[in-house]
């Protein structure tokens, strides 16, 4: 699933010291929210966990799957029509084995929606 470019839009994005902070532009005409839910669009968790990874995808340059999540926190529903725009902050770091250990988050008007620790492994 690749919904970089369609569900959503990387308007700004910066990498510091292994920490990726970018700011993201919903579509709010995507399909996906006509079955997520008619009349009350939210956006999937698994869409929130996906876009985490692209976002790691884009900073890398290299592709990922995950492999295991310590915790992922569903806090707050995002709404595309009111998400404008989500922030995500994303601490990575880079292990043995192919592994980047990561600590994200996604908000929306300074209110967290997702926390995230997990390990992607590189796949390519």
């Amino acid at each position: 699933m690749i919904l970089k470019d369609d569900f959503y839009t990387i308007t700004s994005l910066t990498v510091d010291n292994e920490i990726a902070e970018a700011s993201l532009e919903l579509n709010p005409a995507h399909p996906i929210f006509e079955g997520h839910f008619p009349g009350q669009p939210v956006v999937p968790g698994v869409c929130m966990v996906q876009m985490i990874k692209e976002i790691l995808e884009t900073v890398t340059g290299k592709t990922l799957m995950l492999k295991q999540s310590d915790h992922i926190k569903f806090l707050s529903v995002i709404n595309p029509v009111e998400a404008k725009p989500v922030q995500a902050s994303v601490k990575f770091s880079e292990r043995e084995n192919d592994e980047l250990h990561v600590v994200a988050s996604l908000s929306c008007e300074e209110r967290i929606c997702l926390k995230l620790k997990a390990v992607f492994v590189i796949t390519d």
